[in-house]
C-alpha cells in the first residue's frame, strides 16, 4: 500500500501574518495522526502483488481528525499481518461478524450497524477521511458494533483471521477497473473467493453490489463457477436490492446517470468432507 495516504506534508516555511495563527508544519517522518491509523501498517513484510485498491489522498476535516485521534485506539485496527484477531475480543461480544471491504465515507455502514445492532461490522478501507468519518458517525450515534480496519483486506483475511470466523462478507461498489488491461486488479476473482471461503462459516452470505454492468457480469460468472458458493437466487441471476442495504449517495448519482445497479447474494456452502 502506498505511503501517500498518510504521508507528511512538508511545506516551505512562511512567516505568519501579524496577529494570525501559527501554522504547525510536520517534520519529515512525523505521523499525521500519532494515535490514529498507520500510514502503511503491513510495511514491506509481505510480497508485492497487484492491488485491487488505489489509495486516495484528500483533505481530512477537523471532525474526522478528532475522531481518528480519540477513537482509533479503541475502535481501530491496523492491518499489519502480525497477529491473529479474535473477533470476540475485538468487539467485546460473540455476536455474528460481517466483514465489509471498502466503505467509502461510511454512511451506509453506519446505517446498517444502527439497524442491526446484534451484528458486528468490521469495515476495512484505506481512505483516511472515510475512516475518520465512519468513526465519527459511530460515535455520534452511539454505535458499539463497528470497528474500522486500515489496510489491505487480503492480508487481514490471509494472515489475521482464523477459519470460519466470519458470518458474512460485503463488497459494495468496488473499483471496477474498467480498462481491459486493469481487469486483473478487480477484487472479485477466483483466488480471492477461495481465500474468503476459508474464513467464512458455512451458510455465510457474500453480498456484492456494483453499478458497472460488465463487472457485475464477471462477478456473477466467477461466483457462479466457484465450488464453495451457491447463488441464493433460484434462477441463477442477480438479486433484488435487499432492504438492509441502504441506497447510498454514490449509488443515487449512478442511478441518475442511468446506471443499472446489480446485487449478488451467494451463500457459502457446507464444507466438503474428505473421504
Amino acid at each position: 500500500m502506498s505511503d501517500s495516504l498518510n504521508a507528511p506534508e512538508v511545506l516551505p516555511a512562511a512567516p505568519p501574518a501579524p496577529g494570525g495563527p501559527v501554522r504547525h508544519t510536520r517534520a519529515k517522518g512525523e505521523p499525521r495522526f500519532p494515535d490514529g491509523p498507520k500510514a502503511d501498517p503491513a510495511g514491506s513484510h509481505f510480497e508485492r502483488r497487484i492491488r485491487s485498491f488505489q489509495p486516495r489522498r484528500s483533505r481530512v476535516t477537523a471532525g474526522q481528525a478528532d475522531a481518528l485521534q480519540r477513537l482509533w485506539p479503541t475502535w481501530g485496527l491496523d492491518i499489519d499481518g502480525r497477529r491473529i484477531v479474535d473477533p470476540a475480543e475485538l468487539f467485546g461480544n460473540t455476536n455474528p461478524v460481517v466483514l465489509e471491504i471498502g466503505f467509502g465515507m461510511g454512511e451506509a455502514t453506519a446505517q446498517m450497524a444502527a439497524a442491526d445492532p446484534g451484528t458486528n461490522i468490521l469495515a476495512v478501507d484505506v481512505h483516511t477521511p472515510g475512516q475518520g468519518n465512519l468513526l465519527n458517525l459511530a460515535d455520534r450515534r452511539g454505535l458499539t458494533n463497528v470497528r474500522v480496519g486500515n489496510g489491505d483486506a487480503i492480508i487481514l483475511l490471509r494472515e489475521m483471521l482464523r477459519p470460519d470466523s466470519l458470518d458474512g462478507l460485503r463488497v459494495y461498489f468496488p473499483d471496477p477497473w474498467p480498462k481491459k488491461r486493469h481487469h486483473k486488479r478487480r477484487l472479485i476473482q477466483p483466488e480471492f473467493l477461495t481465500l474468503a471461503a476459508s474464513r467464512l462459516k458455512p451458510g455465510a452470505i457474500v453480498h456484492c453490489a456494483t453499478d458497472w454492468e460488465p463487472y457485475a457480469e464477471q462477478m456473477l460468472e466467477v461466483l457462479g463457477a466457484h465450488p464453495d458458493f451457491e447463488n441464493t437466487q433460484a434462477d441463477g441471476g442477480f438479486a433484488p436490492r435487499p432492504e438492509f442495504r441502504p441506497l447510498t449517495r454514490f449509488e443515487g448519482q449512478g442511478l441518475d446517470k442511468g446506471h443499472v445497479v446489480n446485487d449478488l447474494l451467494f451463500r457459502r456452502v457446507p464444507h466438503r468432507r474428505s473421504r
